[in-house]
C-alpha cells in the first residue's frame, strides 16, 4: 500500500491521508487509525484511506467517517444551490409576504368661495381647491388694491387699459378680477397643472375670459428668465404678485422681477405677503405719485389690513 505524502486536513481535527491500494476485496474504503511520534512531540492521530480511485467511493468514505464522529452527512455533504436557483426562491418566498398597499391620497376637490367683486363679471363665483392647496388672495385685500389702482390710474370706475401679469395665479381671482375691471390682456403663471385644468381654465370659460387669457404653466422664476420669449418684448402694465406665504423671499423675488423684461416705466407692481398680518404693497410709476399731507400714497406704500 502507497501513502500519498501529503496527509489532508480534515475537518474533524485529524489527518486523512488517502492511497490507492492495487487491489482490494472490497469496494468501500478502509480506515487505518495510527499514531506517529515525531520528536518527542505529542502523538498526532493519522487516518489512512485506502480505496480505489473512485468518486463514489470517497464520497461514501466521507458518509462513513462523518457517521462515526456524530455528523449527518446528509446535511454536512449536501451542496448549495445555484446561485440562480437561490434568488428564484427568494423571489417566490417574496411573492408570499404580505406588502401592506399605500394609502392612495384623497382625490383634490375644489369649491365656489370666491367672487368677482367689480366690473362686468361683478358677483360671479370661481371655483378654487379645497385646503391649502392654492392660497387666494383675500377679498378684502384684493378689493384695497383695485380700488388703489383705478384711483392712480385717473379713473376710479375701472383700471386703465393695458396688459396684466399674474404671476401665481392659482385659481385666478386676481387676474380675472383685472379683466372684469377694463384690462385688455392677462398673462397667468401657475405651475400646478391641475390647477390649470381643473380650476383655472374652467374660471375663465366660466366668466368668458379665456379668449383673452394666455395660461403659462410654468414655475415663476422660469418665466422670469425667458420673458421676452413667452410674455413678448412689452413690458406689463400691471404685475401682480401672489406666492404662498413664508415659501419665497421676497427680496430675491422683487430684486428678478425689477431687472426683468417684465418692468417698464409705467408698471404697477402689487404684492401680497404676509408677516404676522397681511400687508399689501403697491409700487407704482412717478407719475401715479400723489402727495396728502407730504406722505406718499403710491410708491412703495403698506396697507395694513
Amino acid at each position: 500500500m502507497a501513502v500519498s505524502s501529503s496527509p489532508i486536513l480534515s475537518p474533524f481535527g485529524v489527518n486523512i491521508i488517502s492511497a490507492d491500494l492495487g487491489s482490494s476485496s472490497t469496494g468501500l474504503p478502509r480506515f487505518n487509525f495510527c499514531s506517529i511520534q515525531r520528536n518527542n512531540r505529542r502523538p498526532s492521530h493519522v487516518i489512512v484511506l485506502s480505496s480505489k480511485s473512485s468518486k463514489e467511493s470517497w464520497s461514501e468514505a466521507k458518509r462513513v467517517l462523518m457517521e462515526q464522529y456524530g455528523f449527518n452527512p446528509d446535511e454536512a455533504l449536501s451542496e448549495p444551490p445555484p446561485k440562480s436557483k437561490r434568488k428564484k426562491e427568494l423571489k417566490e418566498a417574496g411573492k408570499d409576504k404580505q406588502i401592506a398597499p399605500k394609502e392612495p391620497k384623497p382625490p383634490r376637490t375644489t369649491h365656489k368661495l370666491l367672487t368677482v367683486l367689480g366690473g362686468k363679471a361683478r358677483r360671479m363665483k370661481l371655483l378654487s381647491p379645497k385646503g391649502m392647496d392654492v392660497r387666494p388672495m383675500m377679498e378684502v385685500v384684493k378689493g384695497a388694491a383695485f380700488d388703489i389702482l383705478q384711483a392712480a390710474g385717473g379713473c376710479p370706475a375701472s383700471l386703465r387699459p393695458g396688459r396684466w401679469l399674474d404671476l401665481y395665479s392659482g385659481t385666478g381671482s386676481v387676474g380675472i378680477e383685472a379683466i372684469s375691471r377694463g384690462c385688455s390682456e392677462v398673462h397667468f403663471v401657475e405651475m400646478d397643472p391641475w390647477v390649470v385644468s381643473d380650476v383655472l381654465r374652467p374660471n375663465l370659460e366660466w366668466t368668458g375670459f379665456l379668449d383673452v387669457s394666455v395660461i403659462h404653466t410654468v414655475r415663476v422664476e422660469k418665466f422670469i428668465e425667458r420673458a421676452k420669449q413667452l410674455a413678448g418684448k412689452e413690458p406689463f402694465d400691471y404685475i401682480s404678485v401672489t406666492p404662498p406665504y413664508m415659501e419665497v423671499d421676497y427680496a430675491v423675488l422683487m430684486d428678478q422681477i425689477s431687472n426683468s423684461a417684465l418692468v417698464g416705466e409705467d408698471t404697477f407692481i402689487i404684492t401680497d405677503r404676509r408677516f404676522g398680518r397681511t400687508h399689501l404693497v403697491i409700487y407704482g410709476p412717478k407719475w401715479a405719485e400723489k402727495k396728502k399731507k407730504k406722505e406718499k400714497l403710491l410708491r412703495g406704500v403698506a396697507v395694513e389690513v
